[in-house]
């Protein structure tokens, strides 16, 4: 059974789904508000705001500041390509950033091959807890977010990583 809830959020309100399982759920979405490609409620689908307490918890902590690193379960989906670009950014630590090139690089992706990375990043099902806001372009600039640009520069700043600008 697909289970959903909602919780409100710095970035709005986040749209977590999940398929329960004796222990609660295994998040298989998390999404923003206006995000592209992002899941709509179907019918059939259960609200359970319990089943998710943990990682409610979890987004709390770590918009408050007081948790680096999420620990929920949750399906890795996608092809193998894209679960392999998923992994290398579940290894980018909090607090810091990479570039899509570097990215590349690391994982052996041709260069030829550049855009199948962006769109594999693109594809991240698990915003924030799959961190793909860390990747950004090699000269400094905020490349595409399926959450919004604005949104990935509120969590780079949130996490340290920009300096927050004063107007």
């Amino acid at each position: 059974m697909t289970a959903y809830t909602t919780i409100d959020s710095p970035l709005g309100e986040l749209l977590l789904v999940g398929e329960e399982d004796p222990d609660g759920v295994t998040l298989t979405s998390l999404t923003m508000p206006g995000q592209r490609n992002a899941p709509a409620v179907k019918p059939g689908w259960r609200r359970d705001p319990d089943r998710f307490a943990d990682i409610a918890r979890q987004l709390t902590a770590y918009f408050a500041g007081e948790l680096t690193e999420f620990d929920t379960e949750f399906t890795p989906g996608g092809t193998d390509f894209q679960q392999r670009v998923w992994h290398a950014l579940e290894e980018i630590p909090y607090g810091t950033s990479t570039t899509y090139g570097a990215l590349a690089e690391r994982l052996g992706v041709p260069r030829d091959r550049n855009q199948a990375l962006g769109a594999a990043i693109g594809a991240n099902p698990l915003l924030l807890v799959r961190p793909c806001h860390r990747v950004i372009g090699a000269d400094g600039t905020m490349r595409g977010y399926a959450g919004g640009v604005e949104r990935k520069v509120q969590l780079l700043t949130h996490e340290g990583v920009l300096q927050p600008t004063l107007l």
